[in-house]
């Protein structure tokens, strides 16, 4: 749009001599209609379609780079980072009867939380070429409507705040019961705690059997001429450590990982036998950890209760790999992708467009009159 400066009255004692009512009505110079078209099509695909996709819909006379686009995403993602409250350790707010007052709650909500991995752009080494980055889902007990949120573990200084406000936003009341699944690891463990008073917090079994399986992998490799029944029997004990923990009897499955560990460790074992045992070091110390999140999963399963982050998997592909890694040959700065993936999210869970009408009163109202 054409931005003409129109010269001030000489009886005003303004400084500047010219002003632009342009300018004035519109001081982030970009249309919020534009805007939510740049960003929403930067947050499902390239930067590079994302021109080519508003040059096809748009009748853009100059050339948009992707740079220009790169840069509006950041700053609305930057506007949304700053309406985050302040990070706190402790969510739970009031006490017993506080809670009590509270309206009758909702289905409770189930979260899983998840890692992945992104291609990242300053690598030092082979090792050094990718960084992490969190994923999770809240979605009701009955199956209803879900959310998604995602963050960079290492660039992001209010990851707990950040899972809140998306329990919040579906209702979460202190007086509703929420499951939170999760690996076991010391990062999504934090996170999770101190949100909610009725919350509980369990080990993903997709995780334990993962482990097992590829144990299990590895007891077939055995090869030993003192022990030729070794493969079996590790099997054999494996399945009784997965029978084990399946009804929580974690006390029997560290048993069976020390009979394991004590069957492996023998003179002159081979390769494949020292990867097993290491293997099975680490899954004791892992169940050690996790001891206390460990829950009774058959019981649960019976009872048609949720006992696996496999619905999760399908929010890290949908939330990370089919925007970051599959296919893409970009390689991302930790606050690159961190403030991408704020926006990603919000498209995801159909909360953009409400948000920039809430920055945007004037955009929700025209398209309130084009609708009628």
């Amino acid at each position: 749009m054409e931005s003409p400066r129109l010269y001030r009255c000489q009886c005003e004692s303004e400084d500047r001599k010219s002003f632009s009512p342009l300018a004035a009505l519109l001081p982030e110079r970009t249309h919020p209609e534009l805007v939510y078209l740049e960003t929403k099509f930067a947050a499902l695909v390239s930067y590079g379609l994302t021109v080519e996709l508003l040059k096809e819909v748009l009748p853009i006379s100059q050339d948009v780079s992707t740079t220009a686009i790169r840069q509006r995403v950041r700053q609305t993602a930057e506007r949304l980072e700053d309406e985050l409250g302040e990070e706190r350790d402790i969510f739970i707010d009031g006490c017993q009867r506080d809670w009590n007052e509270l309206p009758e709650p909702a289905v409770p909500l189930i979260v899983g939380i998840d890692g992945g991995y992104v291609h990242a752009k300053d690598q030092r080494s082979r090792t050094e070429g990718w960084f992490e980055v969190i994923v999770g889902k809240s979605m009701s007990q009955q199956g209803g409507s879900s959310k998604c949120f995602g963050f960079v573990n290492r660039y992001d200084t209010k990851p707990k705040r950040r899972l809140f406000e998306m329990l919040k936003s579906q209702g979460m009341q202190m007086n509703q019961a929420v499951t939170f699944l999760s690996d076991g690891g010391d990062t999504v463990r934090d996170l999770q705690m101190y949100l909610n008073p009725q919350a509980e917090h369990l080990l993903d079994w997709f995780h334990i059997t993962m482990r097992l399986t590829v144990m299990g992998q590895m007891a077939k490799s055995i090869n030993t001429n003192d022990q030729p029944n070794l493969s079996a029997e590790v099997e054999k004990e494996l399945e009784r450590l997965k029978w084990n923990l399946w009804h929580r009897n974690v006390h029997k499955a560290l048993q069976i990982v020390d009979d394991l560990e004590f069957a492996l460790d023998i003179e002159d074992h081979g390769q494949e036998q020292r990867k097993l045992l290491k293997a099975v070091r680490e899954f004791g110390t892992y169940i050690s950890a996790n001891r206390t999140f460990i829950a009774n999963y058959g019981d649960r399963y019976r009872h048609g209760e949720t006992i696996s982050t496999a619905f999760v998997e399908s929010a890290i592909n949908q939330v990370l790999s089919k925007r970051f890694v599959k296919r893409q040959q970009m390689r991302w700065t930790e606050r690159g992708a961190h403030l991408l993936l704020q926006v990603r999210t919000k498209v995801l869970n159909e909360n953009w467009r409400s948000t920039l009408s809430r920055w945007y009163p004037g955009m929700e109202e025209t398209c309130d009159a084009k609708a009628a």
